[in-house]
């Protein structure tokens, strides 16, 4: 078990919160998009996963030692690559809940040494095991916010397309 200060139990949670914000609407609004450009919670989702694989690779590369710089990512690049909007949202977090589980198994075995090893991010700064899973759980704040907004100019959208 993981001697860690770093509240891995936030993290299993961290899309609990999403699946309710989510609950109830239909796949036409989660793929709304306000603009062509814009992200639809569909697309939202699919980040947050790609967003997982990357923090999953990035764990596993400080724990073995690598010295190369930990990956970035072209988020939209990803997003549009992979034409997340077509993907299904239930799908989507079914995905993400997995990864976020075996991650958190691996969490759980890290002694405090293993959760204070760093590696070195794109910027050439050094990031801790044990600020990326809080970061993680920021990240998905950032995005809940970000759905959110996204519910309601769909909802501002189909009130005014009803407009006479």
């Amino acid at each position: 078990m993981s001697q860690s200060t770093v509240d891995v139990q936030a993290y299993l949670q961290a899309y609990d919160q999403i699946e309710k914000e989510i609950e109830g609407l239909t796949d036409e609004q989660l793929k709304w998009k306000a603009a062509l450009e814009s992200w639809s919670v569909t697309e939202v989702l699919a980040h947050l996963v790609d967003h997982s694989i990357v923090v999953s690779f990035r764990v596993r590369e400080i724990l073995a030692g690598s010295e190369v710089k930990l990956p970035l990512f072209n988020q939209d690049a990803w997003v549009s690559g992979q034409k997340a909007n077509k993907g299904d949202a239930t799908d989507i977090l079914t995905a993400a809940r997995a990864l976020v589980q075996y991650n958190s198994l691996l969490f759980n075995r890290l002694t405090v040494e293993e959760w204070s090893k760093a590696g070195i991010n794109f910027k050439g700064e050094p990031v801790a095991i044990a600020a990326i899973v809080p970061a993680f759980v920021a990240h998905v704040q950032v995005h809940l916010a970000q759905i959110r907004r996204i519910k309601q100019g769909e909802s501002g959208s189909l009130n005014s397309s009803c407009a006479i």
